[in-house]
């Protein structure tokens, strides 16, 4: 599915897990740093909301970006300014409580089980 864009700007938890698992999305984690340290997504990658635009140049131009953060709300706001400046992207509704009430993975850095914080 590389390549292919999703349709719509917004994905259920299950489904970012299972395009993430696939390698369908690359998995942004927007978070504070003491948040993505108790526990992430695995794969996922971390950039704090505050250094989105000075890291932007980090961010994949040609593959489907899913952004996620605690419960949805920065996520969404990254998400709609990474629209704005033509990038692949959705948001990740519910944010990382969804995706761990959905049964995905949560770890720390070492691959030791994590918390959402």
């Amino acid at each position: 599915m590389p390549g292919a864009y999703l349709d719509d700007d917004e994905v259920s938890a299950a489904r970012a897990v299972e395009l993430v698992d696939t390698g369908s999305a690359w998995l942004l984690d927007v978070r504070e740093a003491h948040e993505w340290d108790a526990g992430h997504a695995p794969g996922a990658h971390h950039i704090p909301l505050y250094e989105i635009e000075a890291r932007q140049h980090e961010l994949p131009e040609a593959e489907q970006i899913l952004v996620i953060c605690h419960s949805g709300s920065r996520s969404r706001l990254v998400t709609d300014a990474l629209i704005r400046a033509d990038y692949p992207t959705a948001n990740v509704a519910g944010g990382m409580t969804a995706w761990q009430a959905s049964g995905a993975q949560v770890v720390r850095d070492d691959g030791s089980p994590g918390a959402v914080v």
